[in-house]
């Protein structure tokens, strides 16, 4: 198909970050397609993205947005009012307003959902936090607001013609939020960049991500603080200086890294503490990638990327059942006991199962068959 005959549509670029390795994918197999998104911060994402014909919403001309933009949630659902008047398929990635996209009437519009709006349906407490009779007042705003927000998301599921889930836990949620049926593919992991080394593993616990209040990564360290272990953090975020407001001394904050210095990270962490509920989580298959273990939370996306010790053999990481410090600091201490049974190797063979390569041909050959394209076209 054509790149001219195809639309792309991110919620917004402003980082290289999941969403953006998914993206990337398809604007390499259609360069200079059309690329529709609320906000692009030039220079955000990698070559290959940034050299498509990237067209933003009104947000992007506020001055700074880039800075804010979490908090223009209300404006965006307006902001993203996109009509495609010619194309042959439209792509959109999404967990926020990407599938609202309007296709041309009979072409195709396939979302590759990472989760429906997850403030809106399932993380709401995780966001929106309020306390005191402000607090309480502000509640009730976010209820009303959010409640539009849901029929609104609702409403422009119809606009989709094919959802496929980044995960069965996101399959789950496009039933339960939609009432759509969705296909399951996994989104890539770069196994090429990620490798392990053979080093000897060193004595700290290493936590990657965005720190966003979800990912509950005040447990982790307020765990390590209470077991007296080393917490190495890699991340910038809204959370940030709560983190390091409750960190003991042997907590290092890195704050944002490129991509080598998490590599070398994941190559010497002792394990990976993961205590989030993740749609499903690129970093803990990085991990494993390069031999690190990981413990986790038995919730969401890790269900399907880690092997649990006592659940089969080969283990590559420890789960633990609640967000709770305790059971995070028992999860470490149950690691540390039968740390000889995590073998590097079948880490490395468990993300290896995720390889880009694999999300590549899954995903195009789904197109492929939604499109019509013929077998002798989809070979070349």
């Amino acid at each position: 198909m054509d790149a001219g005959r195809v639309v792309l549509v991110h919620d917004w670029l402003t980082g290289m970050r999941g969403g953006e390795k998914c993206l990337e994918p398809a604007c390499r197999r259609w360069p200079g397609a059309r690329l529709l998104t609320l906000l692009h911060r030039r220079g955000s994402v990698s070559p290959v993205v940034e050299r498509q014909r990237v067209r933003a919403s009104p947000l992007n001309r506020l001055p700074g947005v880039d800075r804010y933009y979490r908090y223009l949630l209300p404006l965006m659902p307006l902001a993203a009012g996109w009509r495609v008047a010619d194309a042959d398929l439209v792509l959109s990635f999404s967990h926020c307003v990407a599938k609202s996209a309007v296709p041309p009437p009979g072409a195709p519009h396939v979302c590759y959902c990472f989760t429906p709006m997850r403030y809106a349906w399932h993380m709401r407490d995780a966001y929106f936090r309020a306390a005191g009779p402000l607090g309480r007042l502000k509640a009730k705003a976010v209820d009303v607001l959010l409640g539009r927000l849901r029929a609104w998301d609702r409403r422009t599921a119809d606009r989709v013609t094919h959802f496929v889930a980044i995960s069965r836990t996101v399959r789950d949620r496009i039933r339960e939020c939609y009432g759509r049926d969705a296909e399951v593919i996994y989104p890539p992991v770069d196994t090429d960049f990620y490798t392990p080394t053979g080093e000897r593993r060193e004595d700290f616990y290493l936590v990657v991500s965005a720190l966003a209040p979800y990912k509950r990564f005040d447990l982790a360290v307020e765990a390590c603080r209470r077991l007296g272990r080393r917490l190495v953090v890699i991340g910038s975020g809204q959370d940030a200086a709560k983190l390091r407001a409750a960190a003991g001394p042997g907590v290092t904050f890195l704050g944002w890294q490129p991509d080598e210095v998490i590599r070398d990270h994941l190559r010497r962490a002792k394990a990976l503490l993961f205590p989030g509920e993740e749609d499903f989580g690129i970093v803990p298959l990085e991990a494993q990638a390069c031999g690190c273990p990981v413990v986790a939370l038995g919730r969401g996306g890790a269900l399907e990327t880690v092997r649990p010790l006592g659940d089969g053999p080969e283990p590559t990481g420890v789960f633990f059942a609640e967000q709770t410090v305790d059971a995070v600091a028992e999860a470490v201490e149950r690691f540390e006991r039968d740390a000889d049974r995590f073998d590097p190797r079948a880490a490395r063979r468990q993300a290896v199962r995720f390889r880009k390569d694999r999300f590549e041909a899954e995903l195009f050959g789904y197109l492929d068959r939604v499109t019509g394209t013929p077998a002798g076209r989809r070979a070349a």
